[in-house]
């Protein structure tokens, strides 16, 4: 007979609006009515709430999910199946993308404005992410279009950074709780830098534009910081600071986080692109959050609302 595992149905929705109702629950609850019920809390009034109940190792859990979508009628609330040990829910290690993740903003779109090529820009950038185009080909593409810019335009774009709702909570109550954080992006170290202090990341990574007598000429320094270079990261950090993958978790929106997405033990596909989306729901340590911010992966680890820390 196939082992019992003891999994947690987690059902989240954007902390603005608190649109998660006792009705929702109640369907959530109903839907997943053959299985025990182990434990259920309300993290968040309106916002978070965990079932944990038994399963058979080998239930087919994306059929699972869907139930409970139909219960719930397609309401904006993300629903998500995890596996739940409850020694190790909370995770020591998280390697997060930046752009379109812990920031709302893709630099090099940004950046595309100052050359009148923002929209050729963002259509590659799309592309990228959504896995159509090489990401490397793809960088240097945009990169060689803004050759001769003055450098000192970085510090002008940087302004136009906005934080994404949730990430500031995410990071400080991580890191409170012991947790590493890591900032690793396809983008550039002048942006990462700036992020990683500004939110209290413990490290960062990323690409960085060659700058010559002041000025931005069109390269980016080898090696490009990519697909296969997030997940080394994530294996790096995990073994330099002695934490199994069980411990692990990586955030992102775009294909080129797909690598460390499917390897860390809880990869969450955020707001992201549809093939990234996917891929999360097919892993077993697969999460995606669409409707919620960021504080979705404090809830998804198992945090109350009053354990989070807004690092004022």
């Amino acid at each position: 007979m196939p082992e019992t595992l003891c999994r947690a149905l987690v059902l989240t929705a954007n902390p603005q609006t608190r649109q998660l109702t006792s009705a929702h629950i109640q369907a959530a609850r109903l839907a997943l009515g053959s299985f025990h019920t182990i434990q259920e809390d309300v993290l968040a009034d309106g916002v978070a709430w965990r079932m944990l109940f038994a399963a058979p190792e080998d239930v087919a859990i994306g059929e699972l999910r869907d139930t409970v979508r139909r219960a719930l009628d397609d309401h904006p609330i993300d629903i998500n199946i995890v596996a739940d040990d409850l020694a190790f829910t909370r995770k020591r290690l998280i390697v997060a993308d930046m752009e379109s993740t812990i920031i709302e903003q893709e630099m090099l779109d940004e950046l595309g404005d100052l050359v009148g090529k923002r929209d050729v820009i963002e259509a590659i950038t799309a592309r990228a992410m959504r896995g159509e185009l090489d990401f490397e080909a793809a960088l240097k593409e945009r990169v060689a279009m803004l050759a001769g810019l003055d450098a000192g335009v970085l510090d002008e774009v940087a302004q136009r950074i906005t934080i994404m709702p949730g990430a500031r909570e995410l990071i400080t109550t991580m890191k409170a709780n012991g947790a590493w954080c890591a900032l690793v992006s396809g983008g550039f170290t002048f942006f990462t830098e700036r992020i990683a202090r500004q939110l209290g990341f413990d490290e960062h990574q990323a690409n960085t534009l060659e700058i010559i007598d002041g000025k931005i000429t069109g390269r980016a320094l080898e090696p490009i910081l990519g697909r296969q270079a997030k997940l080394d990261a994530l294996e790096r950090i995990a073994r330099a600071r002695a934490i199994d993958t069980v411990h692990t978790m990586a955030v992102g929106d775009g294909a080129n986080d797909l690598a460390m997405l499917t390897q860390a033990s809880l990869g969450v596909a955020f707001r992201a692109k549809p093939k990234v989306r996917e891929a999360a729901l097919a892993s077993a340590g697969g999460a995606v959050v669409t409707h919620a911010d960021l504080t979705a992966l404090l809830y998804l680890q198992g945090y109350r609302e009053r354990e989070i820390s807004t690092g004022a």
